[in-house]
């Protein structure tokens, strides 16, 4: 029941085809898990693949459209969040059920703004992620031969 208690903090619902819409502030009861383990690459893949570059605190840029990424919340495995594109003046949230591991995930992504339509009618999509493990982080796992 307290995840319900949480989630309902930084949710709430609009009338737009039933999208939920992460608001700006995360309740204070409780902090969200280690954001360090979404620093890195990803790659996002929603019919095409872009890499996002994010930093300890699960924030970053995309190359489409001069995109930016912004982690509200990460509590386990449901990380949550904003995005935006300057070049064509969009934004909306996301949602992400992440593997145990925390090293790729399926998501849902939705608008909350096209210009200056504070409620478009226009649908998002889903997408798949998964992190690109570094060299040194590859040779750690990997045993001798």
């Amino acid at each position: 029941m307290y995840p319900a208690l949480l989630l309902a903090a930084v949710l709430s619902v609009t009338g737009c085809a039933g999208q939920s819409v992460v608001q700006s502030s995360v309740s204070a009861e409780r902090p969200s898990d280690d954001l360090s383990v979404l620093a890195g690459e990803w790659e996002y893949e929603d019919g095409a693949v872009v890499t996002l570059q994010l930093d300890e605190q699960g924030n970053g840029t995309y190359p489409y459209k001069d995109g930016r990424f912004e982690t509200i919340l990460l509590d386990g495995q449901t990380w949550m969040g904003r995005w935006s594109q300057k070049e064509n003046d969009r934004e909306g949230g996301f949602t992400v059920k992440l593997s145990r591991d925390h090293t790729e995930g399926e998501g849902t992504w939705w608008y909350v703004r096209i210009g200056t339509d504070r409620a478009p009618a226009q649908k998002g999509g889903t997408f798949h992620l998964s992190k690109k493990l570094s060299r040194a982080t590859l040779s750690a796992t990997t045993s001798a031969p």
